[in-house]
């Protein structure tokens, strides 16, 4: 199977050659444009993102779920 060698700008949808040199857009004005919708915050993350780890080592967190069952942290 060989590598795509082309997709759509993810700012207007033309069409992208890989060798192109603002590849995956097709012209720095839509990069620019993809630019500041993350700047202004046009784009977000719909849930929270958790770290597992900071889970596990909250102060004050007495319970931890394993498989869907609590059990009690060792002190």
């Amino acid at each position: 199977m060989g590598h795509k060698q082309s997709l759509r700008c993810p700012t207007c949808k033309k069409l992208v050659l890989r060798s192109e040199p603002e590849f995956p857009f097709c012209s720095e004005r839509c990069r620019l444009i993809d630019l500041g919708k993350w700047a202004s915050g046009g784009y977000v993350i719909s849930t929270p993102i958790t770290d597992p780890e900071r889970l596990e080592h909250s102060p004050g967190e007495e319970h931890q779920q394993e498989g869907g069952h609590e059990r009690k942290r060792p002190n």
